[in-house]
């Protein structure tokens, strides 16, 4: 199989240029200017964008959370990915108290293996940090390409561990060649708001905002960030939404700490008013919870300033009838938000086409960034010779609006419903194969590749 894409502006991290790209079966093997070279199958890409196929980090598909499960699994969450031009996801295997991390790597996998369209890999979350558990992650490193370990500050008596873990695990992770991620908010202190807040009868979605203030997040981001700084390890924050929490990242920098921060989609686009609409408001209630407009004005500017360096989604799905699990009582609502399937044309079109991030910046951080700081560069995330054949090829000027009756997500709503977009992903191509192409799908379920990944650094 060959396939040659003629006249597109390619856009990576660093470049921008017009050239044809050819592809044999899943890697690229030439880029350059009139390539005479015979194709199976030849694109005509002119006047469009060719960027690298986006990588969303931070996705959590069949996921067990507050007694149900998130709505998208391996399958529809993959080809809702594909859809929105995001070639490959890196899910979290959450770690059960009193069992070990190998035991969970097969309840995943026994989820993914076989079912996915896009390309993934794994995180491991470690829940129960201890002499057994730490004997396992130097396999999970070297054999699994498991290189990313993360920790939760919150959820007491399920996800969370203490300080004394957190730095055990640290010293460990670093040993082996990890990372070390978090999930940055002070579980204590938003227990006891929730805990006040429905005693004081105060039950509507809006309360699961007010429980979660920027201070716990701050306050942890800070406190995590101090602790590899102790240790050393290679660190890196999940879904960051606030000023506070980046200030404190700020903060580290000034003591020649690199520590990488993540935000999401929806916390560069939507606020806190959102939380005003009664039971409605649940369709955005995740945690951490939308900010507000001072705090997308600081997460914009972290990415031009380079103090932010992801954009993902925490794309964690429910029904509405999932949702009103918790109709009468906001903690317990299923905290997650569909968008693995909107975050690139988002960020296109309110970052690039509003003049708030370039081009490059755009693959920089919705792509390169992720496979660098995740051990998979440059196999992912570059349209580069001898990199793997994931690319998209963007409108930059079609309008198109969001709803739930097109979207691709096993999800009964969208937090964007009727928003109106510029530009379009058309072809979507993965390994060299053309995956999607005016919005049809061409690969099947166990298309999608496991991706081991190398040791980690401080250093992109």
């Amino acid at each position: 199989m060959s396939l040659l894409i003629k006249n597109g502006r390619i856009i990576t991290a660093a470049d921008d240029y017009v050239a044809d790209i050819f592809i044999e079966d899943d890697k690229i093997t030439t880029i350059g200017k009139n390539l005479d070279v015979k194709a199976t199958q030849t694109i005509y890409a002119k006047n469009k964008l060719v960027i690298p196929g986006g990588i969303d980090p931070h996705v959590h598909l069949d996921m067990p959370f507050m007694g149900t499960y998130s709505s998208d699994n391996y399958e529809t969450g993959t080809r809702a990915a594909l859809f929105g031009g995001t070639t490959m996801v890196i899910d979290f295997i959450l770690q059960t108290q009193g069992k070990s991390l190998h035991d969970a790597l097969k309840e995943w996998q026994g989820r993914s293996n076989g079912n996915a369209l896009g390309d993934y890999s794994f995180h491991m979350a470690v829940t129960d940090f201890n002499d057994n558990t730490k004997a396992e992650i130097k396999d999970l490193v070297e054999k699994e390409g498991i290189t990313s370990f993360k920790t939760f500050m919150a959820y007491k008596g399920a996800l969370m561990i203490d300080d004394r873990q957190m730095v055990g695990l640290m010293n460990e992770v670093k040993k082996q060649g990890g990372m070390v991620t978090v999930h940055a908010t002070n579980g204590d202190v938003i227990d006891f708001l929730v805990a006040k807040h429905k005693a004081e009868g105060k039950l509507s979605p809006l309360y699961h905002y007010l429980s979660q203030p920027e201070i716990t997040e701050s306050e942890a981001t800070g406190r995590f960030a101090d602790m590899a700084y102790h240790t050393g390890v290679p660190a890196y924050v999940v879904h960051m939404t606030c000023e506070g929490a980046l200030n404190q990242i700020r903060d580290a920098d000034k003591r020649n700490q690199k520590v990488f921060v993540e935000t999401c989609i929806q916390y560069l686009v939507l606020d806190a008013s959102l939380y005003d609409k009664g039971f409605e408001s649940a369709k955005w209630v995740m945690s951490p919870p939308l900010r507000e407009k001072k705090d997308q004005e600081t997460l914009w500017a972290g990415l031009n300033q380079g103090t932010v360096q992801v954009v993902a989604t925490d794309h964690c799905p429910f029904m509405w009838e999932q949702k009103k699990m918790g109709e009468h009582d906001f903690s317990k609502i299923p905290n997650g938000h569909p968008a693995i399937e909107n975050r690139m044309e988002l960020l296109f079109s309110e970052g690039v086409k509003k003049g708030r991030i370039s081009l490059n910046k755009f693959v920089e951080v919705s792509s390169t960034n992720a496979a660098k700081i995740f051990g998979m560069y440059p196999k992912k995330g570059t349209i580069a010779v001898g990199s793997d054949a994931d690319i998209v090829i963007l409108d930059p000027n079609e309008k198109h609006t969001l709803s739930a009756k097109t979207h691709h997500m096993h999800c009964d709503y969208s937090g964007y419903e009727g928003w109106e977009l510029t530009g379009k992903c058309k072809t979507i191509i993965l390994r060299g194969k053309v995956a999607v192409d005016n919005n049809k799908l061409f690969v099947e379920k166990g298309y999608g590749q496991f991706v081991k990944r190398n040791k980690v650094s401080s250093i992109i």
